[in-house]
């Protein structure tokens, strides 16, 4: 039975699911796929940083998202041990609740907008697919998977195979691949990844406990790095834990548990996940009609937590472009800046994870058989490879550069400025207003979020000596795009931000600011909208004529990227 949909998804991980509820929100009508029958049980990812957080916040689900993980109190700090009753150095980290005091006492763009959060992706994606599913525009469809599609210049026809092996054809003016890192979409477009793959592969034990967090012998963190390499990590609900390791998975692991983590307490086995190490960027984001977006392509080493929350960045940046290339009012350069935007971000995170990924190898290389020692001299030895511990394993836990500092100066759709581009270090947040940068968060005198006040479309912020406006927003009417005028008598604003007039995109990246509105109006809207000329998106066609199955290949690996993020 043929369908029509505006956008189809295949995969329904954080990406896909992201992509899902923003799209629905915009009132775009979307098919999500899973070939699951229903979201995974493996812990995987567990750190949602404070940018994925924000995005989430304006979705309406962060404080849904808080209930089902980490309480606000609980500590988040790291531990370098030799096991958990023998530490090596304890790096101390905000709890949430003490990020929200400094966030609330915080005013000059430096602090995200929202604190981190510990939520296991086991209790993530079932929140984000009932966020779906109650979305009128949104089908969800678990249990049904993408094994064939064809594009051609109206849309892509894709070909699914449902519950007891029944086939249907639907059809959607732009497919999105979210299917992992052994991608079927983008195997089947012979898009290659790019990188080092098959680092290391490792086991993911995951087991429960209803005692074990109280009676942790060295304290309460969230991660256990361990001198032989090993690594136990809490998940959110205190119960759940994982231990990754390299031995077989096939190993006795209640033994190997005990060993890491003395005492007495109760312990269960669930199940063992194995997984490689892989840092590796598809060399292309998009072919045509069909976009790709998360594992499908950035596989990256987990220590650092960029994986998951590059995936929730290429989703927030894809959906409002694929809602104005749908809804007629984004040209064709606006879906080709996808492409140009994440794909730098992607090569970045990638190398930051492999930089992360050395200060634990650097401080473990230091190791001796003395920190096993009893006595003085274990003591001793431990003493003395604790400032290395303590300065190399911040290397995992700390990039807030990567997280809130990456921007899209250079993009087709930036009004970009002449000089050097906004700042994009890897551990330290510079607040730019640039356009191309994520505008920084600030508080308004009454003691609103001015993100709070952003709507779904384009922002006109017009702070104080701002001009008038009008002109502008004309312009953004004449093309029926969604503009907000917001204007604001914050002069704090205007001495952050750099200009007292800002255009912010959907996703609350600036796309110019100045003095002054251009002497072209009409040639901004039309550079921020995608329309370097006016040609308009070709409508979808009815039809599904014509496709061919594409049967994946049963020996293809799938990649279950698990792990132990920042």
């Amino acid at each position: 039975m043929n369908q029509a949909y505006e956008v189809v998804i295949s995969g329904a991980g954080p990406a896909g699911l992201t992509l899902a509820i923003d799209l629905g929100r915009r009132g775009v009508r979307t098919l999500l796929l899973e070939r699951n029958a229903e979201p995974g049980p493996w812990p995987k990812m567990e750190r949602t940083n404070a940018r994925s957080m924000e995005i989430y916040r304006r979705l309406g689900l962060a404080d849904a998202i808080r209930e089902v993980g980490y309480g606000p109190d609980t500590s988040m700090d790291v531990f370098t041990a030799v096991d958990l009753a023998t530490p090596i150095a304890r790096l101390r980290y905000q709890t949430v609740r003490e990020q929200r005091e400094w966030i609330a006492a915080t005013n000059d763009g430096s602090a995200p907008l929202e604190p981190y959060q510990l939520v296991s992706q086991y209790a993530l994606e079932p929140l984000l697919k009932a966020a779906a599913e109650a979305l009128p525009s949104v089908d969800v469809r678990f249990g049904h998977e993408t094994v064939g599609f064809e594009q051609d210049d109206g849309g892509v026809c894709v070909q699914v195979r449902g519950p007891g092996d029944d086939t249907q054809r639907v059809r959607g003016q732009y497919l999105v691949a979210c299917d992992g890192g052994a991608s079927f979409i983008r195997k089947t477009l012979g898009i290659a990844l790019e990188g080092r793959g098959r680092l290391a592969h490792m086991a993911q034990v995951q087991f429960r406990s209803e005692q074990l967090y109280d009676r942790i012998p060295i304290g309460k963190g969230r991660h256990y790095y361990l001198a032989d390499g090993a690594i136990v990590v809490v998940q959110g609900n205190r119960t759940d834990f994982t231990l990754h390791t390299s031995l077989p998975a096939d190993s006795d692991f209640v033994p190997v548990i005990r060993g890491y983590i003395p005492g007495d307490y109760d312990l269960q086995v669930l199940r063992v996940n194995e997984w490689d190490l892989h840092l590796l960027v598809a060399e292309r984001y998009r072919e045509r009609r069909v976009f790709l977006a998360g594992d499908a392509v950035h596989l990256v080493i987990p220590t650092g937590g960029l994986g998951m929350n590059t995936a929730v960045g290429d989703a927030i940046d894809l959906g409002w472009k694929l809602a104005g290339a749908v809804q007629g009012w984004g040209g064709p350069a606006l879906l080709d800046s996808y492409e140009h935007e994440r794909r730098r971000v992607g090569l970045f995170n990638r190398d930051a994870s492999g930089w992360a990924s050395q200060g634990p190898q650097r401080w473990r290389a230091a190791v001796t058989p003395a920190i096993h020692a009893a006595g003085d001299e274990g003591v001793a030895a431990r003493a003395a490879l604790a400032p290395l511990a303590d300065v190399e394993q911040r290397r995992v836990h700390e990039m807030a550069g990567a997280e809130l500092g990456y921007h899209y100066a250079g993009s087709p759709v930036i009004a970009t400025e002449p000089g050097p581009e906004p700042a994009w270090e890897l551990n330290t947040y510079v607040p730019s207003a640039q356009p191309g940068a994520r505008l920084p968060h600030m508080w308004l005198r009454d003691g609103r979020a001015l993100f709070d006040l952003v709507g779904d479309g384009y922002t006109l912020l017009a702070l104080p000596a701002a001009p008038d406006i009008e002109a502008l927003v004309d312009a953004f009417a004449a093309r029926d795009v969604p503009l907000q005028a917001l204007v604001l008598d914050e002069p704090a604003l205007a001495r952050v931000y750099g200009a007292p007039l800002l255009l912010l995109r959907p996703d609350l990246h600036v796309a110019w600011r100045g003095e002054h509105l251009p002497a072209d109006v009409e040639a901004l809207v039309a550079r921020v909208t995608g329309h370097g000329t006016d040609s308009q998106p070709v409508s979808a066609k009815d039809e599904c004529a014509g496709i061919r199955e594409l049967i994946i290949e049963a020996a293809a690996p799938a990649l279950e990227t698990a792990s132990s993020e920042g």
